[in-house]
């Protein structure tokens, strides 16, 4: 299993009248989080770009436990369960200061080769830099 976090502070802008975070705005707190985390691995996503592969969500949870408010610090928690082939599931959950779990999510994402916009297997790379995290 490999695991990351990363941390957001609350922006104004993405409350709503209530002062909590807009439920629209936790699918991007994923995406920094997934992107943050295989950056923290060495992998850059715009660069499995650049090789023809993109990776777009075929699948979104999202679990509201508590809200979240404006200039809060949280802490997104991504996990990564299982070696990916043609899909990766992605684990999340995000944290106040305190240490509350404010929610919990996960996202499939599938690898399409750009050229034929067709499903991919998980590309070598990545399949490389990953593999000390699982018994592969």
């Amino acid at each position: 299993m490999y695991t990351a976090q990363t941390q957001i502070r609350v922006r104004y802008a993405e409350t709503d009248q209530m002062g909590y975070v807009y439920y629209g705005n936790y699918a991007t707190y994923y995406e920094i989080a997934r992107v943050e985390a295989l950056r923290q691995l060495g992998f850059e996503y715009k660069k499995l770009e650049e090789t023809g592969t993109m990776m777009p969500v075929a699948d979104l949870n999202c679990k509201f436990l508590r809200p979240a408010q404006y200039d809060e610090l949280l802490t997104i928690e991504v996990s990564v369960m299982e070696m990916p082939k043609a899909r990766m599931h992605f684990v999340y959950n995000i944290h106040n200061e305190a240490g509350v779990l404010l929610n919990e999510g996960s996202t499939t994402l599938v690898f399409i080769d750009m050229k034929t916009n067709r499903p991919s297997r998980v590309p070598e790379v990545l399949k490389n830099i990953l593999k000390p995290y699982f018994n592969v």
